[in-house]
């Protein structure tokens, strides 16, 4: 259910390198969680994350959750269209929905991140 081709954090984020930058975005089932999104606030362009810390959030019908930088850098791109179409989280989260584009920092801070099979076993037990 979770694409290979990325790292996942345990609160819940993913991030798809490309070179030294990673795209990040909630999965499927932070989404699924949360219910219908109705708000996302985004970082600003050229802003610097640190790994853990609040770097956004969230807001949906049922709460307002704060995204977590799953790596430290610089953020590079924001996805923009989710101002006016937040919903596209919930309908294609691990593609359209990304969040935003970091710089990375630390590349090796993939490292402490899961596949995609350990997340899978992560979400089987919550």
């Amino acid at each position: 259910m979770y694409p290979d081709d990325r790292r996942y954090s345990k609160e819940h984020e993913w991030v798809k390198l490309d070179a030294d930058t990673g795209t990040i975005g909630i999965t499927a089932f932070a989404q699924d969680q949360l219910g219908d999104i109705v708000y996302v606030e985004l970082p600003e362009e050229g802003q610097t994350v640190k790994r853990d810390e609040t770097m956004g959030t969230i807001e949906s019908v049922k709460a307002v959750s704060e995204i977590y930088a799953p790596v430290s850098g610089t953020v590079v791109a924001v996805n923009q269209s989710l101002d006016e179409t937040p919903e596209t989280l919930n309908e294609d989260p691990h593609d359209k929905g990304w969040y935003c584009k970091i710089k990375l920092d630390e590349p090796a801070e993939l490292e402490g991140l899961m596949e995609a099979s350990a997340y899978q076993s992560l979400v089987d037990s919550e």
